[in-house]
């Protein structure tokens, strides 16, 4: 029987640990550190290294690693050992505050859209000390920052942790208008992260599944999810094992894993923990992807995270839950019972859908990828168009705004702002909409854009970077009213009416709406390089650079650094899709088409005059479709390389949508056609029904 509270945390260096460890006084100026983020003074560091040195070695580590998060969307690691060599032979094991707080990573060889180059390699790791140091296998894992000799950001944690600076300097202001003086606003989020299983020996038969993640070719199988028997079913043995396994090793590392049953597709399952502040959860869910391919493999399983890996059924997400809380515990989401709370959440409320109206091409372009490109829309996944979903209660209430009409409950009363009393509202009271982008659920918004590859440092840097411009915007309007009361209720009335258009309760799968979209004005932004061409826009340049997130030419490296990564993820799958093609589906149907032709010459040479029409058919349909493949094949071959030379890196991103990729959908359907055609013996590799059902 597991101890889950011994085994948890019990590899993190987390406060507890360094409260028994470090002297008080060490302690308390770490705090403050922490707490109110006090520069670190390196004779605090040297104490603070020597503790997390001797804690490391007696759990077992050898190394320590800066473990950063670079912009190619994973982690990375560089291993060094305590060992330190003595004059007499000997080795000691040492590791000081200076190699503690900062590193030096090659910075040439990690994305940068030009920032760096191979001769001007230096590049900075700098300790987080708000994200635990953790033990993994022989290593101390310190979580960093990672930046260029010259300063700019090459990594998700130091814009996110610049976001989130933003966010808490606007939020405060925004309090202190409504009589609280509060040291600290975070963010909160609680991502899902969707996954799906498969036996490893499979997987391995499958060049697509192991060179791009998803499936480049597979025929529905005859049992996909229609009979809605997958979503919380009971779950296979080899699966209990795996969540077993995951949950604890979760655990040792800190990670608040909460969460698991079986989701909608066949072979797909989710994992929630609970809520974190911001960049402590965005560095646990890198961790955690990590854990969930390793403890897979020790199980004889493989995890697949892409979020499109089998084409017509259900695609993975990683719904980001995001809210606003106070160092005292305060929900700034909660709609509360009293009429000042609720003149305080409207406030917020509001600048929440002014956020997401005006920067909706930010938000898509925060979870823009060549894998959720396949995903959005499509089997439960929210729509390219971005909206917001309210539920009914407060739909009621922001209406009545809008309309200029008394809001309809028994028990109103009037706030002293003019806006009627906004009721308790139970988590429970409004329905889900699982079409909805960006859904209020109670007392947080449900960004369900997100892939399940995907980093979330991305997505939440824009939430609070778009939140804490309008909050700023509205701070500066109500510090200078003479009127707090009535210049708060012109600024809501007037700024839910102006962005009333982004609110949508409907089903965000049906056809209407992107009609009704259209005419509201709102973006739909299909692709990557649909959402990119809006990134550099003057209004988003600014925003960025004004709530000081990104630089200018962060910005454009980013920019670059997207696109050119779009392109290679599909160069890659082009590249195996027709390697697959060549090697593995014509020969096979072509051994297939020649036991068949023998079998029709042996069947007529034992019974004279046998026609052997389906013999016959099957070999003319198969004849058509293999010479019907190699031409899709060669019309691939050309479009893409013509996309590779089509100009700058926007230039070839937009070929591969416009071009590449129609002719790999015709190539896969005729490939698709052909595989049921095929005999069990002779197909090229593990199908559908196999992936999804051989657990």
């Amino acid at each position: 029987m597991t101890n889950v509270p011994e085994l948890f945390g019990s590899m993190v260096f987390n406060q507890s640990v360094m409260k028994q460890r470090l002297p008080k006084e060490t302690f308390k100026l770490l705090k403050k550190t922490l707490d109110d983020g006090a520069p670190l003074e390196l004779d605090v560091a040297n104490v603070v290294a020597h503790a997390m040195k001797e804690w490391a070695i007696e759990n077992g580590a050898t190394h320590f690693a800066h473990w950063f998060q670079p912009l190619t969307g994973i982690t990375a690691e560089k291993h060094d050992s305590f060992i330190n060599p003595q004059d007499d032979g000997s080795v000691i094991m040492t590791f000081s505050g200076k190699e503690l707080v900062k590193g030096e990573p090659d910075a040439s060889s990690f994305p940068s859209g030009g920032h760096r180059a191979t001769f001007e390699a230096r590049g900075y790791t700098v300790w987080d000390p708000t994200s635990y140091p953790f033990i993994k296998e022989h290593t101390l894992c310190i979580p960093t920052a990672f930046c260029s000799y010259t300063g700019e950001a090459l990594d998700k944690k130091t814009p996110l942790l610049r976001s989130m600076e933003a966010l808490d300097t606007q939020a405060k202001r925004i309090l202190k208008l409504f009589g609280k003086e509060v040291s600290h606003v975070a963010t909160t989020v609680g991502p899902e992260q969707e996954y799906f299983i498969v036996d490893h020996k499979l997987w391995e038969q499958r060049k697509d599944l192991r060179m791009t993640g998803r499936t480049l070719f597979g025929a529905k199988p005859s049992k996909g999810q229609e009979m809605d028997d997958q979503y919380f079913a009971a779950l296979n043995p080899r699966i209990v094992k795996y969540m077993e396994d995951l949950n604890e090793t979760l655990w040792k590392y800190g990670v608040l894993s909460k969460t698991e049953h079986n989701e909608v597709a066949p072979a797909q399952h989710e994992m929630a923990p609970i809520f974190s502040t911001t960049n402590l959860s965005v560095d646990q869910n890198q961790l955690t992807m990590e854990v969930m391919k390793k403890v897979a493999k020790r199980h004889g399983l493989e995890c697949l995270l892409h979020e499109k890996p089998f084409a017509g059924v259900n695609g993975s997400g990683k719904h980001n839950n995001w809210s606003m809380s106070t160092n005292e515990g305060e929900n700034l989401l909660e709609p509360g019972k009293t009429p000042e709370s609720n003149a305080q959440f409207l406030l917020f409320l509001t600048a929440i859908l002014k956020s997401v109206d005006e920067n909706q091409d930010l938000l898509r372009i925060s979870v823009a990828s060549a894998g959720n490109d396949h995903r959005l829309g499509a089997n439960e996944a929210p729509p390219a168009i971005i909206s917001v979903y309210l539920g009914d209660e407060l739909y009621k209430v922001l209406s009545s705004i809008v309309e200029g009409k008394p809001y309809s409950n028994d028990k109103t009363s009037k706030m002293t702002i003019g806006v009627d009393v906004l009721p308790p509202i139970p988590k429970d009271s409004t329905d889900r909409n699982r079409t909805s982008p960006f859904a209020f659920t109670g007392n947080k918004f449900e960004f369900r854009s997100c892939g399940s590859a995907l980093s979330i440092a991305g997505p939440n840097t824009a939430l609070n970077a778009i939140v804490a411009n309008t909050l700023k915007v509205f701070a500066d309007e109500l510090e200078g009213a003479s009127n707090f009361e009535k210049a708060l209720n012109a600024l809501i009335e007037r700024e839910v009416k102006a962005h009333w258009r982004i609110v949508f309760n409907g089903n965000g799968y049906d056809e209407s709406w992107k009609t009704e979209a259209a005419k509201r004005g709102l973006m739909e932004l299909k692709t990557l390089p649909d959402a990119m061409a809006h990134y550099l826009d003057a209004k988003n340049v600014k925003l960025y650079t004004d709530m000081e997130v990104y630089t200018k030419e962060e910005m454009e490296s980013h920019y670059e650094i997207k696109l050119e990564k779009y392109a290679q993820v599909l160069n890659i799958e082009v590249n195996t899709m027709l390697e697959m093609i060549s090697k593995d589906i014509l020969p096979s149907a072509y051994k297939y088409i020649s036991a068949v032709s023998k079998t029709v010459i042996d069947l007529k040479a034992v019974v004279p005059g046998a026609k052997a029409s389906a013999e016959v058919s099957l070999l003319a349909k198969l004849d058509g479709l293999t010479s019907e493949l190699a031409v899709k094949a060669d019309e691939l071959s050309r479009k893409h390389l013509s996309a590779k030379s089509a100009g700058d890196a926007m230039a070839v991103a937009r070929a591969y949508v416009d071009s590449v990729l129609p002719a790999m959908a015709e190539a896969r359907a005729v490939a698709d056609e052909m595989e049921p055609l095929i005999g069990e013996d002779y197909k090229p590799f593990p199908c559908y029904e196999d992936l999804l059902y051989r657990i």
